[in-house]
């Protein structure tokens, strides 16, 4: 029978935290620094959900770009980065499913679409042209098969 360890790392960094908080609370009288411990496991999980989001930030900023800029030439850079961003974030959210609910697409679309705009600013298309509201599903984020095409007609 598999562990929440091994099902699910996210959700069992926090129950570890919660159940050293409750033996501290207890006063269980071993020699254990439980108020650190409990922050050391919860930042496990916690470094997981910076990765998650993180990695679509970045799938978010390149998607942006693969569909705006009129430039040929960096669209392998920006592929290759989705693709290994994507990569990350199935192999992350594999080993912890919890994360699913640990995503936020507002912020990383926020963050996303403001480095693309910097880079896309350069390939004179301004900031205001970039959607405000994510044109993209997590569905689409995550699919490996999918992109967005470009409004120049690259392929």
């Amino acid at each position: 029978m598999p562990t929440a360890y091994q099902t699910d790392f996210y959700a069992w960094t926090q129950d570890q935290a919660r159940q050293l908080r409750e033996a501290a609370a207890a006063r269980v009288n071993l020699p254990l620094d439980f108020e650190n411990l409990a922050e050391e496991v919860e930042s496990m999980g916690r470094s997981d959900a910076r990765a998650v989001n993180s990695a679509l930030t970045r799938i978010l900023e390149h998607l942006l770009k693969l569909e705006y800029s009129p430039a040929a030439g960096p669209r392998d850079g920006w592929e290759e980065s989705v693709n290994v961003q994507r990569l990350n974030l199935r192999d992350v959210l594999a080993d912890s499913p919890s994360l699913h609910g640990r995503i936020d697409l507002e912020r990383c679309w926020r963050d996303g679409r403001r480095l693309a705009a910097r880079g896309l600013n350069q390939d004179g298309i301004a900031p205001g042209a970039l959607p405000v509201a994510c044109p993209y599903t997590l569905d689409q984020a995550f699919d490996e098969s999918w992109w967005p095409a470009n409004r120049h007609g690259l392929a």
